[in-house]
């Protein structure tokens, strides 16, 4: 294990951004997010939580993927390749990387969707552990450990203070390691003795959150049961805005719609992000098979906690990342849910 002051970080900074692009916390306004990093930004590695979840990086808001134009009675098209080099992303918290490995298991299957595979193969994830996670902080209630070294980071990072202890994991970390190592110290054991000490603070914060003890476990009755609960459906939907802040902060949303920008002669085929909380998700031709607001407030919250984990082992569609308790405007979230659906009043 090795470990680097806090008063070189914009050194290595420096360093790792002249070799790749580099994504960090970066605060401007008031709000925080990861943003491709350039000298002289606000970084800021203490809060928790970014505004909007990491992937972004990895499922673009937008991305197009085919251009066509028309030069009279002929038409070209061109395919248009993943955007982007290969990056860095430096302090990414373990829900968030956690979230990857869900949303792999959608796009990273047959057929694999190509786009996404390229924005993950070119990436290399610095993990950071939460020293103070937040009160709508509820990942340990699905095998998150905030204290850890997550299995898909490539590098793990703890904060100590004045330093981070940094320790590689994979190849990618290991070469990026090597690259500054003339940063890097070697830890030594009292380090690594700290770093248990730590952990063990962090567990005990983490117990002492108001939702410690969420466990979707806990969840009563069949796929078909729970569907059939209109009423408790009902009660969660006549709260519903529809906005769809939930899908959008989800770092597990994966819904996408296809859409052609018409510039006349030319334009551009896309995708972009979707919500099932819009009136038109899911319209087809002959029309929408899910009409009401109930509807969808019931597909959205069934999906993470019954479909996916039917298909993908008991893994649930959810990380416990706490930005929808933190943004819905009318606190209605998926914590409320697993309350109601595990026998809670």
């Amino acid at each position: 294990m090795k470990k680097i002051s806090k008063d070189k970080l914009p050194q290595l900074w420096q360093k790792i951004s002249g070799d790749f692009d580099l994504f960090l916390p970066v605060e401007k306004d008031k709000i925080l997010n990861f943003s491709m990093w350039e000298d002289g930004e606000k970084v800021n590695l203490k809060k928790l939580r970014t505004n909007m979840p990491l992937k972004n990086i990895v499922f673009p808001q937008t991305e197009t993927y085919l251009k066509f134009k028309s030069e009279g009675k002929k038409l070209s098209l061109k395919s248009v390749a993943a955007q982007g080099d290969n990056y860095v992303v430096f302090g990414a918290r373990p829900c968030d990387i956690a979230s990857f490995k869900l949303l792999d298991n959608i796009f990273l299957r047959e057929p694999v969707d190509t786009y996404y595979k390229a924005h993950r193969d070119k990436g290399t994830i610095i993990s950071l552990g939460c020293n103070d996670p937040e009160e709508t902080c509820f990942c340990g209630s699905f095998g998150i450990e905030p204290d850890s070294a997550p299995k898909d980071a490539d590098i793990a990072l703890w904060d100590t203070g004045s330093e981070l202890l940094w320790k590689s994991q994979s190849e990618k970390g290991e070469a990026l390691t090597i690259s500054v190592m003339d940063l890097l110290e070697d830890a030594g054991e009292e380090n690594e003795k700290k770093l248990k000490e730590i952990q063990n603070e962090i567990k005990e914060k983490m117990e002492e959150l108001p939702f410690s003890k969420i466990d979707p476990s806990k969840i009563e009755g069949t796929q078909q049961e729970i569907f059939d609960k209109e009423e408790m459906w009902n009660e969660f939907s006549e709260r519903c805005l529809a906005c769809g802040t939930c899908s959008y902060v989800c770092p597990t949303c994966h819904c996408y719609d296809v859409k052609d920008y018409d510039g006349g002669k030319s334009g551009e085929r896309f995708r972009c992000w979707d919500s099932c909380m819009s009136s038109d998700f899911t319209l087809m031709a002959h029309g929408n098979p899910r009409t009401s607001q109930m509807q969808r407030v019931r597909q959205r919250f069934m999906h993470k906690l019954v479909y996916y984990p039917k298909n993908h082992d008991g893994v649930y569609s959810c990380v416990g990342c706490g930005r929808c308790v933190d943004k819905c405007p009318v606190h209605l979230d998926i914590v409320k849910v697993i309350k109601k659906l595990g026998g809670e009043k």
